[in-house]
């Protein structure tokens, strides 16, 4: 039987390791044991054991024996974390959504012969999956992706609630948002050009910019109109609006009553209580997927996959954290099944545009009731 070893016991973590230990022996390693212990209430079957991966040579000594790793880090030490498995030699499937660009490690893992998908969620993950998918059926001109994690119960006055850290979220609502228009690169601030949509069985929701594109700037550059939007209950960036404006993101440190504090910190430890998902709290993920180009047949089609998913009473796991982790199992299965053997760092779309990867995700989802539905018609 394979070995695999995930590192980080968070939310999405913990979700990979208990999936994966149904068919593997499985260790799960984090920081806090308190994080551990949990995954472990929820599946005897893991081994857990603390482990420190900013310890670069402790790290690798730790995976070597194993066949694959998971790394499911934060995304302030997920490059270093990411670069030190490769460095190790070992194929990997990351999820920690860092923001240095993953593909500056492809020639050092050419260079070890090993495997990294990263990157490798819902969004980014599944979106670049579909799309990898049909530009090798389409010649593509327009993808959009509009997703967001939402409770189910609105709570004033953000409405908003996280299975993982205030700090990652604050990144994605501060990073600059970058998007293709017309085949150029445009750069706009987070949180710009606020619109509403309509979802079914949700109701109106707000869109925002937010860096998600990633990988799909570099490796489709041939799609000349590419975007990826955040959801939000209407009257959420308002109020984060006003937190950034007024200084509450920043990390020039303040002076208060003699301390020197990072705003940045402050809010943080604010919002963690205000934002922190319960383990029992119900909350979805929702997603619409559009593509647009010319078919086979030489027609202008536009083919559009949506996503409403919810939180698994079952298993007690968060609709993030299933509609995440799961496609990051799929995607060790991928790679432990020989189902994908390239060598060098991988995004998503340069895995999904093999067929066989494409459908191995969707079925896998799929045997865990989250469906991808497609609707699809001509334009011309």
């Amino acid at each position: 039987m394979k070995n695999i070893i995930v590192l980080g016991a968070g939310m999405v973590g913990s979700a990979i390791a208990i999936d994966l230990s149904k068919k593997y022996n499985v260790s799960l390693t984090d920081f806090n044991q308190d994080a551990l212990m949990k995954a472990y209430q929820k599946s005897s079957n893991l081994k857990t054991f603390l482990l420190d991966v900013t310890k670069k040579s402790i790290l690798q000594k730790t995976i070597k024996d194993f066949d694959l790793v998971v790394c499911a880090v934060p995304g302030f030490i997920g490059f270093e974390t990411l670069k030190s498995i490769i460095e190790a030699e070992k194929d990997v499937v990351d999820i920690s959504f860092f923001s240095e660009n993953s593909l500056e490690l492809d020639a050092l893992a050419k260079e070890k012969n090993i495997t990294a998908i990263v990157d490798c969620g819902v969004a980014p993950g599944m979106d670049n999956i579909i799309l990898g998918y049909y530009n090798e059926k389409m010649k593509l001109t327009d993808f959009e992706c509009l997703v967001g994690g939402l409770p189910k119960v609105k709570k004033w006055p953000f409405c908003y609630k996280a299975p993982f850290s205030p700090i990652d979220v604050i990144e994605e609502y501060t990073r600059p948002a970058r998007y293709i228009e017309n085949g150029e690169m445009i750069t706009r601030e987070a949180l710009s050009d606020c619109e509403f949509v309509e979802f079914q069985g949700v109701g109106t929701l707000e869109s925002f910019n937010s860096d998600g594109l990633r990988s799909i700037m570099f490796t489709m550059p041939h799609v000349k109109n590419m975007k990826e939007k955040t959801l939000r209950y209407p009257g959420h960036v308002e109020y984060i609006q006003v937190l950034k404006k007024s200084g509450f993101f920043d990390t020039t440190k303040i002076e208060v009553n003699g301390n020197k504090v990072s705003p940045l910190d402050v809010t943080s430890k604010v919002l963690f209580n205000e934002w922190k998902l319960g383990d029992t709290e119900e909350e979805i993920t929702v997603m619409r997927i559009t593509l647009k180009g010319k078919n086979l047949a030489g027609k202008t089609e536009e083919i559009v996959y949506t996503l409403h998913d919810q939180y698994c009473k079952e298993t007690n796991t968060s609709s993030m954290a299933r509609t995440t982790g799961y496609t990051a199992a799929a995607a060790a299965n991928i790679l432990l099944e020989n189902k994908f053997s390239d060598k060098g760092v991988f995004p998503p779309e340069l895995v999904g545009k093999h067929e066989t990867c494409f459908s191995y995700f969707l079925n896998y989802l799929e045997q865990r009731n989250i469906v991808y539905k497609k609707k699809s018609k001509i334009l011309e």
